[in-house]
């Protein structure tokens, strides 16, 4: 399910995917065109999304185009991709940015947790197994830094609060994940 839907086209060259990537925005691309609009602009930061106009830090090549690795043409564009994010992957981030991405990682780690053909270390399970557990524990205990009881709704930010931290931090999780497969050293 790391492929880009059937009848979708990019939005770029307005054709068929030709070694599509996923930018962190959710949208896909050929990976020859993202190259382009990113030369295109400065190559000093990293391009904005064509449809979204977010910041792309990171692109991840669908399961097709790493199977096509062998291919001159394809591994010359997933090394232009892998190049991409040594550069931008690991750049700091506005909260707005990390907030916006959310969706996107954690999506990609639930396929990583579901799907039977990929093994996350064993040290990045440990940390996703943790902070579930954290976050399922501190949900479900009568022990609240602002308790329910006293102040009714008001009583579930800390809540939010928490669950929120726990989600970003398994976000931070599967980017660098995805950054270390796709780009990282």
């Amino acid at each position: 399910m790391d492929d880009p839907p059937g009848s979708d086209m990019c939005s770029v060259c307005h054709g068929n995917f030709d070694t599509p990537c996923q930018a962190n925005c959710s949208h896909w691309f050929c990976g020859n065109c993202i190259m382009l609009v990113w030369h295109h602009g400065s190559a000093l930061q990293p391009c904005k999304c064509p449809l979204c106009r977010r910041y792309i830090t990171l692109l991840v090549p669908s399961e097709a185009s790493l199977r096509q690795a062998d291919r001159p043409e394809v591994a010359e564009i997933l090394g232009k991709v892998e190049r991409y994010n040594r550069y931008f992957g690991d750049h700091h981030r506005s909260l707005i940015q990390r907030g916006q991405d959310l969706p996107f990682f954690l999506r990609r780690l639930l396929r990583e947790l579901i799907d039977p053909n990929r093994s996350l270390p064993p040290r990045r399970m440990a940390q996703i197994c943790f902070a579930m557990i954290l976050l399922a524990i501190y949900l479900v205990s009568p022990v609240d830094l602002i308790p329910e009881a006293i102040f009714g709704l008001l009583g579930y930010v800390d809540d939010f609060i928490v669950a929120l931290v726990i989600l970003f931090n398994l976000a931070a999780i599967s980017r660098s994940i995805l950054y270390h497969r796709h780009g990282g050293s």
